[in-house]
């Protein structure tokens, strides 16, 4: 029996290669209560992967990386994982994340931003917000 593969062999060079597209959700709320974010996406089309420089470019199928920046700030992280995005630490309050998917030379190919609050915590013994 045949059996249908959804996505190209990482074995074989593909002739056409179709668009990286970056899907990204919501931080799932859960956690988002907990003050931790977790934000969830998809990479379609490229393999994210620790490659980086010119020499890349020509790798088939295609690499790449994410680029993360959480508000604005005037750097970002890198990440290549294919892992659930985690952060902690951010103070009670409206965010926003850009993140941004790469090719191996940095050159940004696309790209999402996702804005959420994280909420005022409350602490289990006394039901008040925490300090």
């Amino acid at each position: 029996m045949e059996r249908q593969l959804t996505t190209p062999s990482p074995l074989i060079a593909l002739e056409h290669e179709p668009s990286p597209r970056l899907v990204v959700d919501p931080p799932l709320p859960r956690p988002l209560l907990e003050g931790r974010v977790y934000i969830q996406y998809r990479a379609e089309n490229i393999r994210l992967l620790p490659v980086f420089g010119a020499g890349a470019l020509d790798v088939s199928p295609r690499v790449g990386h994410l680029h993360i920046t959480v508000d604005n700030a005037p750097w970002h992280f890198v990440d290549a994982s294919g892992e659930t995005i985690v952060l902690v630490g951010l103070q009670r309050g409206p965010h926003e994340v850009l993140i941004e998917l790469a090719d191996p030379t940095h050159r940004v190919i696309a790209a999402q931003t996702v804005k959420f609050i994280v909420p005022v915590q409350f602490t289990k013994a006394t039901g008040a917000p925490a300090p």
